[in-house]
């Protein structure tokens, strides 16, 4: 069945806002706007869509196509497993080769100490995983008060139930009533927005001691954990200063509260080495990584387990009553296997470290560094945010919470460049194997959406 022939793209727009309901998605703003851009093809760091307009796509799918789009390899390893095995479940005492293989693997290539893995399909499944494993922990310890999470605002965790009340954004928990019971959120060290005149790594140190307050408020014996991404991504590349992690991590050990890092968006290379918590000295008891596990080839999560929490589980934790039909997919766990040789083989973690990763940020501070509508640049490796202020001297915001960055996105589709907005902060990941002539590219679309954007306001 070949289902693109003899559509045109009017016809695929047409069924896609008659019959399709988007995540994230204003539905009736983009019916009104004339339906959605169909994608038709990729390969590298460019998309095609079905009016045949070349995209670079500067945030390699969603944070997640770290290996760049139309890798044969990856394509020839699902292609053999589905012949040989395409599908069995690890119930009932079973697992499948690439899926212990995998474990294996994931198990010497995270920080020492992370050495049990359970498997899931998405990010939201893997922090909705931790919840219930932290809190039957802390109950086969003997401590059922400990049931409560602390997140951050603007953390991003995911979008089932559980993963959006260990998350902290705002419009998110107003739709659906959340967060749920247990959850509460801290400060995040987001330096620009929050810092004020404090040097930033005085301020890093103080957001890190407002989650001992907040610890020391609910209880110690009332706190389960403490979640975080090392770098928060979705919440607008807020990236920590140098003093906040270990003071975090200093926290949590004196009041006996368990660290999670979030990896989803940071794991496998994106920050110049292979998971965030490896930047920033971090020795999480768990860990949750989705996204670049596969390139986002095909779906897979992960939870690593320390042996903290490992050893209490298998020692006296019974069944654990938890598990999804999808969880070790063999096909999924090789995808992961050939994705990580890949990063492996051609060196793009530290590729992203010591070349492309600082050359993007280097020209990103150069091309807005007086720029009038430009407030800060950030970034480490191939991960960068660009703020968009009213005032950049007093570091001001624009009012409407989000609207300019809602422009300027509009601007960069124009240009056939995707740029994430959050809020009014544009935000760049893209693939880790983008070369210097498509960063320059990159950042000259960018300069004109953001030129387009700054013209509509009056600024320049």
């Amino acid at each position: 069945m070949d289902i693109h022939a003899s559509r045109s793209a009017a016809d695929w727009r047409r069924a896609d806002t008659a019959h399709h309901l988007h995540p994230f998605t204003d539905y009736k703003a983009l019916a009104d706007e004339g339906g959605s851009r169909i994608i038709t093809r990729a390969d590298g760091v460019h998309l095609w869509d079905s009016d045949g307009r070349r995209i670079l796509d500067g945030m390699a799918g969603l944070w997640c196509v770290n290996v760049g789009y139309g890798r044969r390899e990856l394509a020839d390893v699902a292609h053999r497993q589905m012949l040989e095995l395409p599908y069995y479940n690890t119930f009932f005492k079973t697992a499948t080769i690439p899926s212990v293989a995998l474990a294996e693997k994931l198990s010497a290539l995270t920080p020492a100490g992370l050495d049990h893995v359970f498997f899931a399909n998405s990010g939201s499944e893997a922090n909705d995983t931790v919840v219930r494993l932290v809190r039957h922990y802390w109950n086969l310890c003997g401590k059922p008060g400990k049931k409560t999470f602390i997140g951050r605002q603007y953390g991003y965790h995911g979008s089932t139930m559980a993963a959006v009340s260990l998350s902290g954004m705002a419009p998110m928990h107003g739709q659906a009533d959340l967060p749920l019971p247990g959850f509460t959120h801290v400060l995040p060290p987001y330096w620009y927005g929050h810092g004020g005149d404090m040097d930033p790594e005085a301020f890093g140190r103080h957001a890190a001691r407002l989650l001992e307050e907040k610890i020391l408020e609910l209880g110690p014996d009332s706190v389960a954990a403490f979640i975080g991404e090392p770098i928060q991504g979705a919440g607008g590349v807020i990236i920590p200063p140098e003093s906040y992690w270990p003071e975090v991590v200093r926290i949590c050990r004196e009041h006996d509260v368990l660290l999670i890092a979030d990896e989803v968006i940071c794991g496998f290379g994106r920050t110049g080495h292979w998971f965030g918590s490896d930047l920033y000295g971090i020795e999480p008891d768990i860990m949750t990584l989705a996204k670049g596990i596969t390139s986002g080839y095909v779906p897979l999560s992960a939870v690593m387990v320390g042996g903290r929490v490992a050893s209490t589980l298998v020692e006296d934790g019974g069944e654990f009553y938890h598990g999804f039909t999808y969880s070790g997919h063999p096909l999924a766990c090789a995808v992961a296997l050939e994705n990580i040789a890949i990063l492996e083989r051609d060196g793009l973690v530290e590729r992203t470290r010591t070349d492309i990763g600082p050359y993007l940020q280097q020209r990103l501070r150069e091309a807005f560094a007086d720029h009038p509508l430009v407030g800060e640049v950030r970034g480490v490796g191939l991960i960068a945010g660009i703020e968009l202020v009213k005032d950049r001297q007093r570091r001001t915001f624009w009012p409407g919470g989000g609207k300019i960055g809602q422009m300027c996105r509009d601007h960069c589709f124009a240009n056939d460049l995707v740029m994430r907005a959050v809020r009014d902060t544009m935000v760049l990941a893209p693939p880790l194997v983008i070369t210097r002539d498509e960063v320059d590219d990159l950042v000259e679309r960018a300069t004109r959406a953001i030129d387009a954007t700054a013209r509509d306001l009056g600024v320049m």
